[in-house]
């Protein structure tokens, strides 16, 4: 019975890893496919056009790749600024109105942001800030705080506050409290928050370019042209090096996580 099981479960993620993995390769040969009809398994005519112009200096690709990374670190770090307290607030208080501030917190996963982007862009543009980078940063939060406080206010529901109210008992500060006692207990949280906050930062492609104005251009901006206008070689190329880079930025997160966890908090019996 255990073969069994063991060959089953083996089975279920190896068709897991091919839906996965498949669409993954299949860009791969795109990105150095001239041509590909149908019904070739394998493209006809292979070339380097993609990726020669994406290292190309004078496509600015890299540096646009970089400063995508910093926008969206950027944005991250103030979503998971404004969420942590946030997040805690809905959780573990009760106050009044706060059914209400839910529902305005998650609005914009519900409510389509293009129907407030344009008022945004107005607004921005009386103030200042439009075509501004502080403006792309201030326009991504809206669509990255709701998935941010989602996952944080389960994580604050899950270890409650005895453990704080216990350091606090002991002498500790607010300050202490809070990174020796909630931080090393939030921060599995923190990661998954942060991780979708720069996910869907770095993939942020209308509001970018409205309130950007075309002043600010990130990533994303490059790569959704070539996609929409269907020349597939270059889009793989930008496709491949987008997922690269989210994922490369993931294990970066997962190894320092790691790394602070058995270099400071080895004497914490919860890590």
């Amino acid at each position: 019975m255990k073969d069994k099981t063991k060959l089953r479960y083996k089975i279920i993620i190896g068709i897991f890893l091919s839906f996965l993995l498949l669409p993954l390769a299949i860009i791969f040969l795109w990105s150095f496919a001239k041509n590909w009809p149908w019904p070739q398994l394998l493209p006809e005519n292979w070339g380097l056009r993609g990726w020669s112009y994406f290292l190309n200096p004078s496509s600015k690709s890299l540096s646009t790749l970089l400063f995508s990374i910093f926008l969206s670190f950027a944005v991250t770090m103030i979503t998971l600024g404004i969420t942590i307290p946030a997040a805690k607030a809905l959780a573990l208080y009760k106050f009044k109105g706060k059914k209400l501030i839910e529902m305005l917190i998650f609005a914009p996963v519900i409510v389509p942001t293009v129907t407030v982007a344009m008022g945004i862009h107005l607004q921005f543009i009386k103030i200042g800030l439009a075509n501004t980078f502080l403006g792309v940063v201030l326009i991504q939060l809206i669509p990255c705080i709701p998935y941010s406080i989602r996952i944080l206010k389960s994580v604050f529901e899950i270890i409650g506050e005895e453990m704080e109210e216990q350091a606090r008992i002991l002498g500790a500060n607010g300050f202490q409290t809070f990174y020796y006692v909630t931080f090393p207990m939030l921060l599995p949280g923190i990661i998954s928050a942060g991780s979708m906050a720069f996910i869907v930062s770095f993939s942020q492609y209308f509001l970018t370019f409205l309130i950007g104005g075309g002043q600010i251009i990130t990533f994303s901006m490059l790569m959704f042209p070539y996609i929409q206008s269907g020349d597939r070689m270059m889009g793989s190329v930008y496709s491949i090096v987008f997922i690269g880079t989210t994922l490369i930025f993931l294990i970066i997160v997962e190894k320092v996580t790691n790394r602070f966890y058995k270099d400071k908090l080895k004497e914490y019996n919860y890590v």
